[in-house]
């Protein structure tokens, strides 16, 4: 089955789009929010699953870019999805570190 076709699961975490965090960006495609672990813009696809489409993938990569242009400035994107393999993810990281300037962890 497609990625795109992929119900949500019940139990990810990134399909429950919980709020407990800023938000940046939300469409039907992706939304983009601060990650509770690092404290840096993460883009997330809506659909459950690891391969979005080209276009899909495009669209999210360009408002990640905004985004993290915005609250970070220079900055690298990680498509690690360390702690949630199964589902599209990726961090955008202030140039030169890791975790963005409002973490704990900084």
């Amino acid at each position: 089955m497609a990625d795109a076709l992929r119900p949500n699961d019940p139990s990810c975490p990134l399909c429950e789009a919980a709020r407990i965090t800023p938000w940046f960006h939300e469409d039907d495609i992706c939304w983009i929010a601060e990650c509770e672990i690092c404290a840096t813009p993460m883009v997330v696809w809506r659909a459950h699953g690891t391969e979005p489409a080209t276009d899909e993938r495009d669209h999210m990569m360009r408002h990640l870019a905004d985004v993290a242009g915005a609250e970070l400035g220079d900055h690298w994107v990680d498509g690690n999805m360390r702690n949630i393999p199964d589902h599209f993810h990726a961090h955008a990281r202030p140039a030169g570190g890791f975790f963005g300037p409002r973490s704990k962890l900084a």
